[in-house]
């Protein structure tokens, strides 16, 4: 049954909400409780899915059971074994995790027409009386227990915009439902640490603490010109956020045109080495956005900036959706070596997914069409992914020569339109 944790008391649950209400469903251990469904004799016991111990693997995800143990996702899977040695492994089913989260993503639209995907599981749904009927709390309930039934468990935040739902949805895990009611989403999000906020990572929010801002009411309560001073141009949008004020609405995924990044630099670059190497840790910095929106494209875009100022933007369309930082990267420098010759001084990359055609999310998260090899690079790209969310960007790389020159400023999309 699911638990309600909430700023009024439990009486009071179904009292009149007004205005937007959103929803942030997040799966509970999604792949380590779909093991768990599979294989019954382990429920109840710790599960970890992920790479080999014996071959610098990564936790995927693991049960609550392992968890308390202190098995964390994104840990070495070496790691994790000492933690907990009598853990049950697996390597992870991945059309099996696709197929149940393609009966999630039902329930959700059969709730609300309104779904966002964050990733194969967790969802944004706009809940907002009078456009679907039920109180917010009533759907979110019925939510829970209908993904109950599948046999998995979910996770849900209720608020009246998207960050704050979010936060909300991780403050009661397994099985939680944390309403936070309109006009209390500064309250509610005041005492939280500032690493609680979406986009601050590890480092992020060590500089913010040795600053004095350790809470988000700290982070709150700065103003704009204080903000960029220690978070640069989006310290004002990251203290709008931490008040509980975020105008974003929930989207799908065709209100993304495309996902880039573009990187200038303060000294032209002329070898091939490094012009190469940019664009690689472009491509992969693309990819791990694409897989954090569930976005695949078939259109591969590269911005060059020559040393004269002229620019080409030149385009690619791939035979199927991509979100694999090998084949954006792979199709990048192709694409390059057709606009740039060696010596040629670059003052500007940039690389771009586009084309986001129907069917394209279903075929990255539910893999209809997806051959086992995507599967199994996309499971350790996704592994790599909650590693650099955890420890930063430069925990871990997919292989490729990242060349990381001076720049005149930060990485920045190129075009993106949500």
């Amino acid at each position: 049954m699911a638990k309600l944790t909430q700023t009024p008391g439990d009486d009071e649950a179904l009292r009149p909400w007004t205005g937007r209400a959103v929803l942030h469903v997040d799966m509970d251990a999604f792949f380590a409780s779909v093991e768990q469904l599979d294989h019954p004799e382990w429920r109840g016991k710790p599960v970890i899915v992920g790479g080999s111990a014996d071959s610098r693997g990564v936790v995927s995800t693991c049960s609550y059971e392992a968890r308390v143990f202190g098995v964390r996702s994104a840990m070495p899977s070496a790691t994790a074994r000492r933690l907990c040695p009598g853990a049950i492994w697996a390597r992870g089913s991945f059309d099996r995790y696709r197929e149940v989260s393609r009966q999630v993503f039902d329930i959700f639209r059969d709730n609300t027409p309104a779904v966002q995907a964050a990733s194969i599981d967790e969802a944004y749904l706009d809940v907002t009386p009078g456009l679907h009927g039920e109180h917010p709390v009533a759907i979110a309930r019925a939510i829970q227990t209908e993904v109950a039934a599948l046999g998995v468990t979910c996770s849900v935040g209720l608020a009246s915009v998207k960050t704050v739902a979010k936060i909300a949805s991780d403050r009661d895990k397994p099985r939680g439902l944390t309403v936070v009611w309109p006009g209390e989403e500064a309250a509610f999000l005041a005492p939280l640490p500032v690493g609680a906020l979406p986009g601050i990572g590890p480092k992020s929010a060590q500089r913010l603490i040795s600053l004095g801002i350790r809470t988000l009411g700290d982070l709150a309560g700065l103003d704009d010109a204080t903000a960029v001073q220690v978070m640069g141009s989006h310290g004002p949008s990251a203290s709008r956020r931490a008040r509980g004020v975020d105008t974003s609405g929930v989207h799908d995924r065709q209100s993304v045109k495309s996902v880039s990044n573009e990187r200038t630099f303060a000294s032209d670059l002329r070898a091939t080495a490094e012009v190469e190497g940019v664009v690689g840790g472009l491509a992969e910095h693309v990819s791990s956005r694409l897989r954090s929106k569930g976005l695949a494209g078939r259109t591969v875009t590269v911005k060059v900036r020559f040393a004269d100022f002229t620019t080409r933007t030149v385009q690619r369309t791939l035979d199927r959706p991509a979100d694999l930082p090998d084949i954006i990267a792979d199709t990048a420098v192709e694409i390059l070596r057709g606009v740039w010759n060696p010596g040629v001084g670059v003052r500007l990359l940039g690389v771009g997914v586009s084309g986001f055609e129907d069917g394209a999310l279903q075929l990255d998260l539910f893999g209809q069409a997806t051959p086992a090899e995507d599967d199994r690079r996309r499971a350790v790209a996704r592994s790599v992914d909650a590693v650099r969310e955890r420890f930063g960007d430069g925990a871990v790389s997919m292989g490729a020569k990242r060349i990381r020159p001076h720049r005149v400023d930060a990485p920045k999309p190129f075009g993106e339109q949500d």
